[in-house]
């Protein structure tokens, strides 16, 4: 099993969901975060005067999956966040070492 985290931009939220719904992934975590990579933030103009926004607003997904289902998230993930500019997100891939389902009592990949 593995635990899947993408740290993407807000407005491709829908986007990314339909996409891991149409290959079978049933559940994920959304939280919103803020954070800066590359892009290091931009500046804005607010009642005329320019300020750094140091930290961009952006969606963290967390997915469980089977290990046979880790390419084909992380393609659907991919395409559906890209937009070809600077500040697109990461995708990173953790081992799980254990899952259970708290209403059955399930546990491993059974649990997901």
């Amino acid at each position: 099993m593995k635990l899947i985290t993408a740290i993407i931009k807000p407005f491709k939220l829908d986007e990314v969901r339909e996409a891991l719904s149409g290959i079978g992934i049933q559940g994920m975590t959304v939280t919103e975060v803020k954070g800066y990579g590359r892009q290091k933030g931009q500046t804005e103009i607010y009642r005329g005067a320019e300020y750094a926004v140091n930290f961009l607003p952006k969606l963290k997904l967390e997915a469980a999956v089977d290990d046979q289902l880790v390419d084909p998230v992380l393609e659907a993930i991919s395409n559906a966040a890209r937009t070809g500019k600077i500040g697109d997100g990461k995708i990173f891939v953790q081992d799980l070492a254990s899952a259970i389902r708290i209403r059955t009592g399930e546990a491993g990949p059974e649990a997901l």
